[in-house]
């Protein structure tokens, strides 16, 4: 039998017996924070903050929708895991044809990579504006964050956990802080939370609106949350499949909604202290951060701004390592040292980064970012399709198979899914012409 994708992990937490409630609730914490990471990454950042100063608070019932397609599959993944002890990647192999399953792992690894370019940049700009690096060596320099890899890989995933939790903390409280210096107009927040007619009929409105959609439901992350699921040792009994699905599903749901507030906080932000101010042309993240001291008058305001960014870009090097480990083992049986796979990946990653920053400079990367999440919107579905139907199986799921509530919207957010990025691979390749 195949042995299980992160090996050195697997089983490696134990669910003490009979445990219930907080003490259950505890044993099983830590994988949703662990996907979370992914949908709050430097691609987040560059579609809110562009969503943000451009239309106000309109765009808010997008980042809302999007979270909450997230927090379905992800669930998805998380039952598909620890009902047959198969990740996705894992999952995909043994149904499908071998010219079907080197397609999709080949669509898997160009999604880690396009994930990793916004990284790679995400981390670049952090590192220039807090400490003046080049950008091209700022770039370079994140190839050295596989250290971090290394000095975690051996200490437990325990230890993955609780440093990626307390970095979201981080996170959060410096956008809470931030929002309190923009002084946002809530009620204004609460109507952008209510899904509005014009988004759709404005073809901008709706090309930023599937940005957002592209980045923040991505592929990776669910390969990797039906594989650390495996990482708790618990019962096999139908009771206790059921117990731990359940603890799973409250795990990822409540980390997915706090990531959901940090990204409607990113979007609120960019509303409050740029469109409020006449600035609706900000569209990067480096004209965000020259922005923000003199809009709020606060001087603490863009230093914590841009250490936000340096802890979503390294929380996204510790997740999209595991992604990489699970979708190459899963799909090929090919096993390679964490750090090795990491230094492969962010090599890729480097190559258009500094490209894209000696010849274009700062907009060069920009444009690059959001290519990248145009890039991961064409390869979502490669993994949402296969998802659906796997759970969707009564002969792999047997009594945890999806309902027909369960299928009818899985399905229908597939095609949802599918139909979306479509357009919006579309729209980019062949932009309207205006007048």
């Amino acid at each position: 039998m195949q042995r299980p994708s992160l090996s050195e992990v697997y089983r490696s937490i134990v669910v003490p017996e009979n445990a219930t409630g907080w003490k259950n609730l505890l044993a099983f914490l830590g994988p949703g924070y662990l996907v979370a990471v992914g949908y709050m990454d430097p691609g987040n950042w560059a579609t809110d903050i562009q969503g943000g100063a451009a239309y106000s608070y309109t765009l808010l019932s997008v980042v809302v929708i999007s979270s909450l397609l997230a927090v379905f599959l992800q669930a998805l993944a998380a039952k598909l895991g620890i009902v047959t002890g198969r990740d996705l990647a894992q999952a995909c192999r043994d149904a499908y044809s071998k010219p079907v399953s080197i397609c999709l792992w080949l669509s898997a690894e160009v999604a880690i990579v396009a994930c990793d370019i916004a990284e790679v940049i995400g981390a670049a700009i952090a590192l220039n504006l807090l400490f003046h690096i080049p950008m091209i060596l700022g770039v370079i320099l994140t190839a050295l964050d596989v250290l971090l890899v290394l000095a975690l890989q051996h200490k437990g995933f325990r230890y993955i956990e609780s440093l990626v939790i307390a970095l979201i903390a981080a996170m959060m409280a410096i956008f809470a802080l931030e929002l309190i210096y923009a002084k946002p107009d809530w009620f204004g927040v609460l109507a952008g939370c209510i899904p509005r007619p014009e988004v759709v009929k404005n073809p901008a409105m709706l090309y930023i609106s599937l940005g957002i959609l592209g980045a923040t439901v991505m592929p990776h992350n669910l390969y990797l949350h039906s594989s650390i699921v495996q990482t708790r040792r618990h019962g096999l009994s139908f009771k206790e499949l059921k117990q731990a699905v359940r603890s799973c599903y409250t795990d990822s749901t409540v980390a997915l909604v706090l990531a959901m507030f940090v990204n409607m906080a990113i979007l609120i932000l960019a509303a409050a202290a740029f469109f409020k101010s006449g600035h609706k042309d900000v569209a990067d993240i480096q004209g965000a951060y020259k922005l923000l001291t003199p809009l709020l008058g606060v001087a603490l305001a863009t230093p914590l701004f841009a250490v936000a960014l340096l802890a979503s870009g390294q929380n996204s090097t510790l997740t999209g390592t595991m992604a990489g480990q699970v979708i190459l083992e899963g799909f090929t049986h090919f096993h390679l040292p964490m750090w090795l796979r990491r230094l492969i990946s962010r090599c890729i990653a480097i190559v258009p980064a500094v490209l894209a920053v000696a010849l274009y400079g700062e907009r060069g990367l920009q444009t690059l970012i959001i290519f990248s999440q145009v890039v991961l919107s064409a390869q979502l579905s490669c993994a949402v399709i296969p998802l659906i139907q796997f759970t969707g199986d009564k002969t792999k799921m047997g009594p945890f198979v999806n309902g027909w509530a369960t299928k009818t919207i899985g399905w229908t957010s597939a095609v949802a899914i599918a139909g979306l990025n479509g357009y919006l691979i579309w729209t980019t390749i062949f932009p309207a012409k205006s007048g």
